[in-house]
């Protein structure tokens, strides 16, 4: 019931999966960080307290401000987890959202220029980002942060925004009819 959509089902029939990725677990880096120092400092002032009567209420109250630093947590890890990126032959799809789904999208047709970008903790940890620019507009999808392996996700965006259009279709001609020789839906 709040579980949301596979992403999958957003894709049309005539559509081929190339790439479907969430972002890099190095987007929860700085929001581990945080958790980990404000627990920290929640012992801390715990251990500091002096045994009284009022800083049982203070426990009570650091603690509970502990227990929310936590569930915070937790609920960044489920929006992480929720959001994908799909690239299909013909459009860019972002999900995201656990209660209420937003659905981004950006048609390949509109990519004029590609861009990758590391950082030097991106090339160690594996991850990149990505700009993707329009003719004069700017889309829902311009700019994705945090892409795991940006190199393999480049080429295959070029592959499919400048590569031969004729090569793809036989490609996903063939693909499609083993798919349908064998019963199953086209999803990619």
């Amino acid at each position: 019931m709040f579980s949301p959509r596979d992403p999958d089902e957003y894709l049309l029939d005539t559509e081929r999966r190339v790439v479907r990725v969430r972002r890099h677990w190095a987007s929860l880096i700085w929001d581990s960080f945080e958790t980990a120092a404000l627990l920290a400092v929640a012992v801390m002032i715990s251990y500091v307290l002096p045994p009284t009567d009022w800083a049982v209420y203070v426990h009570n109250v650091l603690w509970y401000a502990a227990l929310f630093v936590i569930l915070r947590f937790v609920w960044q890890i489920m929006l992480w987890w929720a959001e994908n990126i799909i690239v299909t032959d013909k459009r860019f799809i972002m999900t995201r959202g656990i209660f209420t789904t937003k659905v981004l999208m950006m048609p390949i047709s509109k990519v004029t220029d590609l861009t990758y970008q590391r950082s030097p903790s991106g090339r160690m940890l594996g991850y990149g980002t990505m700009v993707l620019e329009s003719a004069g507009q700017i889309q829902a999808l311009n700019h994705i942060d945090y892409l795991p392996n940006p190199e393999e996700f480049y080429d295959a965006i070029s592959e499919l925004v400048f590569g031969d259009k004729k090569k793809q279709a036989e490609s996903f001609s063939m693909t499609k009819a083993k798919r349908l020789a064998a019963g199953k839906r086209l999803v990619g």
